[in-house]
This record gives structure tokens, C-alpha cells and sequence, in this order.
């Protein structure tokens, strides 16, 4: 096997965010060269916080995403993407991910923009925004809100992924007041929309289908022959995320069972709240 075909087989073995982790490398050492090349090329692929200048260049709602300050930069957010990621596709699809990547970045980008738009007092002066970081904490607060009760080993501790996911927002709250306030500011964007996404979709809303169905297009765009095989498809309105909405229920009620077998396991039954036990009790039936 060539050291080409080494490399397709082992990144078409990667899941879906391990291919964006893959991605934001490669995105990162390019911008690496460019810089001491180029210079300021990059300037036209990172996020303004003025608007006009967003006008000027709306595809950095995305791109900003891709672009990491320095080596840590990365290394931390690459890290979080890793360890979150793992949790994420245990129960989610590979659409879903991207869905709430991709609308956390944006969302974490809007956040950032309208922020020193409204309140240029508070944010002051023009500055840029790069960084995966409000895309993974969208991902990261979308699962604390989706099974808040659900107990992860915190060092030593077990700890209620709702509290992480609190403090993880009140850290960001408090880092508006700090250096990186725009870069909080975004990150509350994308903890916005993460939790947004979870209590829609607790109620059957996939909230991400719209967004999904314009990246299908802009992906056909690119796919070999698509000009020579175009077909009309009715996509039935009754499904959410590719199942039915009896099917997406059913899904839905036994991630909870899960959630709730796995806090007996760890705390007795006793631990439960009369919620949960109710919720059991009619789950048995």
C-alpha cells in the first residue's frame, strides 16, 4: 500500500468530528505558512466584530471557525472536540454533529458580531474572532442539556453533567468582563444554540433538518455526475432526523430509561426524583 493510499484508508476510518479535528490541523499549519509568507491573508478568512466589515466578508461566519490563534489554541479546542465527540456519536448521528457544530460556530460568530454592534460600549474597539471553540461548546452543552442527570467522573468525583455545563456558562459570563471577552462572548453563542437544539428535540424538534438540507445541496454540488442524475425527492415532513416521529419518541424515551438505569447503578433507586421514578414506572408499563 502507497503512503497515499495509507492516508485515504486511515481518514476514511475517522468519524465525522475526528475528520473536522483532521481538518482544523491541516487548516491551521496552511495558515502557519501563509502568514510568514503572505502575511495578511489571513485577515480575510477571520470573523470582524464590526458589521460592515461582515458584509463585506460573510463567508468568515465559517471560515473564522477553522483558524486558531496558536499551538494551544488548537491543542485545547481539538482536545475538548476529541473527548466530546466520543460521548456525542455513542448516541447521535454524524448529521446531527455537524449540524450543531456548524450552527455553533455560526451562532457563537452572531453572538460576537452583535455584541459590538449593540454595545460598543462595553466591547470596545474593532477586533477579529478565530477559534473552533463556540462550535464545541455547543456540542458540549447541547449533551449537558439533553441528559442534565446523567452523573461523568469528574477527577474523583461524580459530578451531574448539568452542573459542568453551568459552570462551564458562568465561566464564560464572568470572562466577558476579562481579555477574551469577545471570545466568550462567542462561546456563549454556541452554548445558546447547543441548548436550544437538546429542549427542542427532547420534544421531537430537530431544529437542525433546515440547515441540513442546505448543506445536502451544497455537497451535491461538488459530487461527481450530479448534473446527469438530478431527481426531484419529497422529503416526508413527518420524519425528525430520519426517523418517524413514533421511532424518534421511542429513541428519545430510551436514552432517557438509560440515563436513569445508569443513576440507579451508580446511587440506588431512592436517588431518583419523583419525575423519574414516574417516568419509570409508566416506561415499564
Amino acid at each position: 500500500m502507497s503512503l497515499t493510499e495509507d492516508i485515504k484508508y486511515k481518514l476514511a476510518r475517522l468519524n465525522v468530528l475526528e475528520k473536522i479535528i483532521a481538518i482544523n490541523v491541516v487548516v491551521f499549519l496552511i495558515a502557519m505558512v501563509l502568514r510568514s509568507v503572505l502575511g495578511g491573508v489571513i485577515y480575510w478568512f477571520q470573523l470582524p466584530s464590526e458589521l460592515n466589515s461582515f458584509l463585506v466578508k460573510p463567508w468568515t461566519i465559517f471560515t473564522y471557525a477553522f483558524l486558531h490563534f496558536d499551538f494551544f489554541h488548537i491543542l485545547f479546542n481539538m482536545l475538548w472536540l476529541y473527548f466530546i465527540g466520543r460521548i456525542f456519536l455513542n448516541l447521535f448521528s454524524s448529521k446531527m454533529a455537524l449540524n450543531i457544530y456548524f450552527l455553533g460556530a455560526i451562532f457563537g460568530g452572531v453572538f460576537f458580531i452583535l455584541g459590538y454592534t449593540i454595545l460598543p460600549g462595553f466591547f470596545k474597539g474593532a477586533t477579529y474572532l478565530v477559534g473552533a471553540s463556540a462550535a464545541v461548546r455547543a456540542l458540549f452543552i447541547f449533551i449537558c442539556a439533553y441528559m442534565p442527570n446523567k452523573e461523568v467522573q469528574f477527577f474523583t468525583i461524580n459530578v451531574k453533567l448539568w452542573y459542568l455545563g453551568a459552570a462551564f456558562v458562568v465561566f464564560d459570563v464572568l470572562g466577558l468582563f476579562g481579555t477574551n471577552s469577545g471570545g466568550n462572548l462567542a462561546h456563549l453563542g454556541g452554548a445558546f444554540l447547543g441548548y436550544l437544539y437538546a429542549k427542542q428535540l427532547l420534544k421531537g424538534n430537530d431544529i437542525g433538518r433546515g440547515f441540513e438540507s442546505i448543506m445536502d445541496t451544497v455537497a451535491s454540488w461538488f459530487k461527481a455526475g450530479s448534473k446527469t442524475n438530478l431527481k426531484t425527492v419529497h422529503k416526508d415532513k413527518s420524519k425528525v432526523g430520519g426517523f418517524t416521529k413514533g421511532e424518534f419518541n421511542q429513541f428519545n424515551n430510551q436514552k432517557k430509561i438509560d440515563v436513569i438505569l445508569d443513576k440507579i447503578s451508580k446511587s440506588g433507586y431512592e436517588s431518583l426524583t419523583a419525575a423519574e421514578k414516574e417516568f419509570l414506572f409508566r416506561a415499564g408499563k
